[in-house]
């Protein structure tokens, strides 16, 4: 995607209407959600199901299986998926809707190869879970009685006969590593990639229904779907609001369309026409070049403002159309254009004409079994993100197109998406029928989002230039062209020209991590697309020591980076039983489907600290989650850090960089993974860590040449002049020395050096401090000495060959206050990693995972439940490095 620099720049606008508002006379719904009836296909199960719901969930409602979470019930549950499933139900239809000109069956979501029968004819069939499907029913419709059945095939088989009909050529992977215990050849088949596993998740490949039904009537025209983009001409500084309706209209109707923004004094009727069947019809409604739009911004810089918008349509005085909507205006480009100093170009989002680093994770799917993503749960997430100072999350290939719930959530919370196209880590086959539902699934799906302000990317597809490029599969040199032949054909020809088509507002990568305009010049194939000069980069590394910030690379944007951990002990237990609680247990090697995950984490680990060597089995698995975690933690926050700290300057022809989206945000399940957020909400300390790393003003501080640097970076609109380092003892409270820089003047966007002294003079100045026995923190100060964003630390040696670490012995006083409850802990010594863990219950600490470096400190913690001061005091346990060894 070129670098937009035409006068015109396209944006975008939310539209949170109902598609289907039309007056009650004209337009009769419906639903058919509720109770259906399941059975597999010999009958041998029968039960009831609800809809919208998948076969599992039926499975586990019904008492029929456990939880599938639970232990090795993954592969216990494998039948479930190679089994048929028949979902069916029994309805009335009113004679209101019977009297309709036109009646369409329309299924929001099924997953995903399926026919379907009313009353004994079949009427379509379905192959995609990512798109909505519509059947004209009103000749089939009886008074009642009338039978829907819905018969879904086994996506497992449905995806090896493709396989296999697939005979001229293979298209790999054919199968996902041994270590993930999962299923084969889910690049044949329209559906969830990472259901039939992933690194981070299990094997479920779901059936069901697993969006709405319902029976649509209508006489004149149905509203099957409205958008909108607002375009900004610079030129004449004027606003003016492209809203299309996609209309199924039984024949040529003439109509008037009246759409009207009334905060901002806007108001136009257009006389249409809708041409029989389905089209798309488009209205411009222009602004007053006086008139003031309050703009929408990324979190941390500035608000979510939106108006109320409009839209009716008549016939002859009759209503056909009304709906009401929130509109929200903001521009983004991605600029790709030379950098001075350094080969290759810049890659950076400039939103409302500002440069905006991205800082935020990456999201997979919140659930196996979509039926179980509610509302709260997407809400609970989102606000961890937004909490977490984000403003970016990267709704990741291999999963789903989240419901509509999720994006509206991130436009008001300011949460900026970059959307991946559902192809992640594969080979695709290019056959007809392929390409044909794949190109309804794309068109659905970017007007069904392209009115939500926080999308501010669409991205073809997760890794698989890379994939191609550095050859993953092992494909022969001579058959190399037909690959880039089908992956140019898949992304290029269609999913990029459909995007262009019909949402030239965004810019549009064709995957990720790609070189962007490099990529496109070198045929869509870049020869290396981790390149740092160009473009995104995914970068991980197990086995190179993760506080070494030489060891990653200086990129434009980082859009994956990370490392395991384990999820807390109250998050594992509901799912396993004590003979699981153990390292070396059979369970920690199951839920571990990342090779040699369990032994990285702990080599790790042990570059930088003692590991747990309790003597009593449980408590020994405990420390060592905990360790696992205070790895992850110091790991990514280096990393993220170096990131934040590159942004301003170009070292050795690299830098400038402008994202930090870590992998990941959130968990599919209980087991280990590169999460920062643990399946059911809890956050781990790296979440904990990321409210600092991610602040909107922060203190770096790193070594080169053994002197000592610390950056102040900020994300700030304005300037600030700031200053600090306090250099602590481990064997004492008090600190041994404070030292205070100079004010220098930190520009809004920018990182900034603020200081720069050799250590050996440093710890000289501070009498009794070597490296072993001392450690620093730091914070920035403005001129009114305020303190300026949170406090930082620097580790002037491996905390395992620090000299006078004591433990601690932590006592805590756990206290009610109007908003939640306060924890008062006073400390014998200074203590690194204190970790506070109430267990099951619910809720959210102010500050974890804490350096401890005064006698009593205070945090607040909010139960999302009920609780009392005596089961907090009860349930809580602290615990810091030193409690471990």
């Amino acid at each position: 995607m070129s670098v937009r620099r035409s006068v015109l720049i396209r944006v975008v606008c939310l539209l949170s209407c109902s598609f289907f508002g039309f007056a009650a006379a004209a337009h009769q719904t419906q639903s058919l959600n509720g109770k259906w009836s399941l059975s597999n296909s010999n009958g041998s199960v029968s039960l009831p199901a609800q809809v919208p719901g998948c076969v599992h969930s039926a499975l586990r409602q019904q008492g029929r299986i456990q939880d599938p979470y639970f232990r090795f019930n993954d592969l216990s549950y494998r039948w479930i998926a190679y089994d048929n499933w028949t979902y069916t139900t029994v309805f009335t239809a009113s004679a209101q809707l019977r009297a309709k000109q036109k009646v369409l069956l329309v299924f929001d979501g099924v997953d995903s190869v399926a026919s379907i029968w009313l009353n004994g004819i079949s009427i379509g069939t379905t192959d995609n879970m990512f798109r909505r499907y519509d059947f004209s029913v009103k000749d089939l419709l009886l008074e009642k009685d009338n039978v829907l059945k819905v018969s879904l095939m086994s996506p497992v088989v449905y995806a090896a006969e493709q396989r296999n009909a697939h005979s001229a050529y293979r298209v790999p992977p054919e199968c996902p590593p041994d270590v993930q215990k999962g299923e084969c050849h889910v690049n044949f088949i329209r559906k969830e990639q990472c259901s039939f596993s992933w690194d981070w998740g299990p094997s479920f490949p779901t059936m069901g229904l697993w969006k709405e039904v319902r029976l649509e009537g209508f006489d004149v025209l149905q509203l099957v779907q409205v958008s909108s983009v607002p375009l900004h001409d610079h030129s004449v500084s004027q606003w003016r609001v492209q809203v299309e309706l996609l209309v199924d209209a039984i024949q040529t109707t003439s109509c008037q369309i009246a759409v009207s923004l009334p905060e901002l004094d806007a108001e136009q009727t257009f006389q249409t026409q809708f041409l029989s069947g389905r089209t798309k019809n488009t209205f411009i409604l222009p602004l007053n070049t006086s008139v003031q739009v309050k703009r929408w911004w990324p979190n941390g810089h500035g608000e979510q403002p939106s108006y109320r918008m409009t839209l009716r349509g008549f016939q002859d005085g009759v209503s056909l159309l009304n709906t009401d909507s929130r509109v929200y205006f903001r521009t983004v480009e991605l600029i790709q254009e030379p950098i001075a100093g350094s080969p290759g170009l810049s890659f950076y989002f400039r939103i409302n004409g500002k440069p905006v680093f991205l800082k935020g994770s990456n999201w997979i799917p919140a659930h196996s079994f979509q039926d179980q993503v509610t509302p709260a749960v997407l809400k609970n997430l989102l606000q961890s993100a937004r909490d977490a100072h984000m403003n970016a999350l990267r709704v990741w290939g291999g999963g789903v197109y989240e419901q509509d719930s999720f994006y509206s959530i991130c436009d008001e919370l300011g949460i900026m998406v970059w959307q991946d196209f559902m192809f992640a880590c594969a080979m695709y086959p290019t056959e007809d029928a392929f390409i044909q539902t794949v190109r309804e699934e794309v068109v659905q799906q970017v007007q069904r989002l392209k009115s939500h302000p926080s999308v501010v990317v669409w991205s073809g597809n997760n890794e698989n230039e890379a994939a191609l490029a550095k050859d993953w599969f092992n494909i022969p040199s001579s058959q190399r062209p037909v690959y880039t032949k089908d992956y140019v054909t898949l992304y290029v020809n269609n999913i990029r020209q459909i995007v262009q088509h019909e949402d030239p507002s965004r810019p549009f990568l064709v995957s990720s991590p790609t070189n962007g305009l490099e990529s496109e010049r070198e045929g869509w194939l870049a020869a290396d697309p981790y390149d740092p000069h160009y473009g995104d980069t995914h970068f991980y590394s197990y086995v190179l020591d993760c506080w070494d910030w030489r060891t990653f690379p200086r990129t434009r944007f980082a859009s994956e980076y990370g490392f395991q951990s384990w999820p807390s002990f109250s998050t594992l237990q509901p799912v396993s039983i004590a003979d699981d609680w153990s390292y070396n247990s059979d369970f920690a090697s199951h839920r571990q489907h990342h090779q040699d995950g369990n032994q990285q984490m702990l080599l790790q680990a042990a570059l930088h600290f003692k590991l747990p060597n309790a003597s009593e089995p449980v408590e020994r698995f405990t420390h060592t989650l905990y360790m696992t975690q205070v790895m992850q933690a110091q790991c990514v926050k280096a990393q993220t850090e170096f990131y934040r700290r590159s942004r301003s300057e170009v070292v050795g022809g690299r830098g400038r960089t402008m994202g930090a989206l870590y992998w990941q945000l959130n968990d599919v399940w209980q087991a280990p993974s590169w999460s920062s957020v643990e399946f059911g909400g809890k956050w781990k300390m790296l979440h904990y860590f990321a409210q600092d790393f991610f602040a909107d003003v922060l203190p770096v501080g790193f070594e080169e040449n053994n002197a000592l640097l610390i950056y102040a970076v900020s994300d700030l609109s304005h300037d600030l002049k700031l200053r600090t380092v306090t250099v602590f003892s481990w064997a004492d409270l008090d600190p041994v020395c404070t030292l205070t820089s100079d004010l220098v003047l930190v520009p809004g966007g920018s990182a900034v050096p603020i200081l720069k002294q050799p250590v050996s003079s440093l710890l000289a100045g501070c009498g009794r401090c070597t490296r072993p026995t001392c450690l620093l923190t730091f914070h920035l100060e403005d001129s009114s000495r305020v303190q300026q964003g949170p406090r930082n630390h620097h580790f002037l040696c491996s905390p395992k060959d620090a000299q006078g670490l004591q433990r601690p012995n932590i006592t805590a006083k756990v206290q009610e206050e109007k908003t939640g409850f306060s924890v008062t802990l006073h400390s014998a010594s200074l203590a690194p990693f204190v970790w506070l863990d109430v267990g099951n219950i619910p809720g959210r600490f102010s500050s974890n995972g804490f350096l401890m470096v005064s006698k009593n400190t205070t945090v607040t913690f909010k139960p999302w439940r009920p609780t009392s001061v005596a089961e907090l005091s009860q349930a809580l346990s602290i615990t810091s490095l030193r409690d471990v060894y």
